[in-house]
């Protein structure tokens, strides 16, 4: 079994939020046949799925944001899973909106979803997957824009942005983290940079 964690904050106020892109591409992936219904479980929504032939755990924890980590670590202690085997998919600010960067380990970088997670599993060894949603700019407080939602100006690269970390989630799934960050890390190195006239 491997789990697919996607962070974001449960509830119709933060649907679409900024915070929200790892929910986001968590529901890109359920639509695949391959995947079964949501339902409740581990404080989260879960959904099982088949890939590469084994089993996946595709999980949202509704803990919000901050308090991801018990879900995870409920999910990882049911089924055994290693920490090799855990992936987790959530919003970076330090990144432009659309780029993603695929880490086997590291700090959680100011993100009090990954700080929960680390807290709760005893380590920074955990495959993450970055998901760019650009940086406040002005004297907006930071919590107020993560928690906003995208503008008209930026729904399509939204879009491409989603399906392309599914598309990496599935790469990590069939060839593993290694290969994953070498195609994704790659590939966005060499994308032209979006312009910011939204």
């Amino acid at each position: 079994m491997k789990l697919v964690v996607g962070l974001g904050n449960p509830g119709h106020v933060y649907a679409g939020t900024r915070h929200n892109v790892g929910f986001m591409v968590l529901d890109y992936l359920s639509q695949h046949p391959n995947v079964g219904s949501w339902h409740d479980r581990f404080d989260a929504e879960v959904a099982e799925g088949m890939e590469a032939g084994g089993k996946v755990l595709y999980a949202k924890p509704q803990t919000f944001m901050n308090l991801s980590g018990r879900s995870v670590r409920q999910a990882m202690d049911f089924y055994k899973i290693e920490l090799p085997d855990v992936l987790i998919v959530c919003d970076d600010i330090h990144l432009p909106l659309g780029k993603l960067r695929v880490r086997a380990r590291g700090s959680p970088g100011g993100h009090n979803g990954l700080k929960d997670i680390e807290r709760h599993l005893g380590t920074q060894d955990y495959a993450r997957l970055r998901i760019g949603i650009g940086a406040p700019t002005g004297e907006k407080p930071l919590v107020d824009y993560v928690l906003s939602r995208f503008r008209p100006g930026e729904k399509e690269t939204l879009e491409n942005t989603i399906a392309q970390a599914a598309q990496a989630v599935l790469l990590w799934l069939r060839d593993g983290i290694n290969v994953c960050m070498n195609r994704i890390n790659a590939d966005e190195s060499k994308k032209p940079k979006p312009r910011d006239d939204a």
